[in-house]
């Protein structure tokens, strides 16, 4: 007998949602609608520590420093885009496209489209360095855990009262 499968449907059906990495909300108090807004703070605050980084550090740590926080941004992308995303599935998605990224700079599309719009460097970069692979691993798994200490707080501070 399925009982209470039409509200816990995400547990009861075989075609569950959080068979392919999606946590669906089941609770009124959801953290969902306060996650977005959070991530997008998060995003501009990260997207300001990246420019600073790369254009005052230019030394080798600072450019790791630079390609970890564009790993964070593409977290923040991701989960800001598909905010029921498990954190793991995010992370995988944020390094799939970083490590993507990096691999399109063995060609010379990305220096070619940088030179005819400057901006495209920020984005694609230019030159291929196998280390960058490791600060996009960085960023990722800090973002991961971060993500998770936010989720964890935010679930377990008190709510207002209806």
């Amino acid at each position: 007998m399925r009982g209470n499968c039409a509200t816990a449907l995400h547990v009861c059906h075989p075609r569950s949602p959080t068979r392919y990495g999606f946590a669906m909300p089941t609770k009124p108090g959801s953290t969902h609608g306060r996650r977005r807004p959070a991530l997008l703070v998060v995003g501009i605050l990260t997207i300001a520590a990246g420019h600073l980084v790369h254009f005052t550090m230019t030394d080798a740590a600072g450019q790791l420093a630079a390609d970890a926080l564009y790993a964070v941004l593409a977290y923040l992308v991701i989960a800001l885009a598909f905010p029921v995303l498990r954190r793991a599935l995010v992370a995988v998605i944020a390094f799939a496209a970083c490590a993507l990224i990096e691999l399109f700079q063995l060609t010379d599309v990305p220096l070619l489209l940088a030179e005819a719009f400057p901006p495209a460097r920020l984005v694609l970069g230019t030159t291929f360095a196998p280390l960058d692979l490791v600060a996009y691993a960085v960023g990722v798994v800090a973002a991961c855990i971060l993500d998770g200490l936010a989720r964890r707080t935010r679930r377990e501070s008190p709510t207002a009262p209806s």
